[in-house]
């Protein structure tokens, strides 16, 4: 497992640095100090190699968000906890969040399947939140369903903008507004 493991972190650092392509099964081999003969014991393919990555990055990620959400009392701080927590763990996750932007990755069927699992997840995510303020008198929702969906979509809409050029300061800022229009609206009162 410490091979694997040893493995996987050097692929890791490659693949954030050059890229998918621009990364060989060698230069992981060299970096990670083991030879690309063991490695293939533990992988078929650089792909392979590549989907582990995205797999345990994803798993980090959901993990903190879970952590955070957890540590709020209440739906609209969790929902809160949800956003900042993904912007953060994205500016950070290189390899993850470019096979959920790159147009690139498109023919590739494994990434298709993460960036649906991921959309599934945060959709788990944000429902449970938003019945737990329906339940709790917090929250008026006609269709948690579509609403789950809405909020889902527009972080996913605007999460490439935040994560790239914006200080996470500012994202906060971005944030707060954003969830002050979905929870009071825009109509005037």
């Amino acid at each position: 497992m410490e091979k694997k493991n040893a493995i996987i972190n050097s692929a890791r650092i490659l693949f954030a640095r050059y890229g998918y392509n621009k990364t060989s099964v060698d230069e992981i081999a060299r970096k990670s100090h083991i030879a690309k003969s063991t490695i293939y014991s533990y992988f078929r393919s650089k792909e392979d190699i590549f989907k582990e990555v995205i797999y345990q990055e994803s798993r980090i990620l959901y993990e903190e968000i879970n952590n955070a959400i957890c540590k709020e009392s209440n739906p609209s701080e969790k929902l809160r906890a949800y956003v900042i927590t993904k912007m953060k763990y994205l500016k950070k996750m290189v390899n993850y969040y470019s096979t959920l932007k790159d147009e690139y990755w498109e023919h590739y069927s494994f990434i298709e399947k993460i960036r649906r699992k991921s959309t599934r997840e945060e959709l788990k995510i944000v429902k449970a939140i938003l019945k737990e303020g329906v339940s709790r008198g917090d929250f008026t929702i006609k269709d948690v369903n579509l609403t789950s969906f809405a909020i889902v979509t527009a972080v996913k809409g605007l999460e490439y903008q935040w994560a790239v050029d914006f200080e996470m300061s500012k994202i906060h800022k971005n944030i707060d507004y954003l969830l002050d229009v979905l929870f009071n609206g825009i109509k005037k009162r």
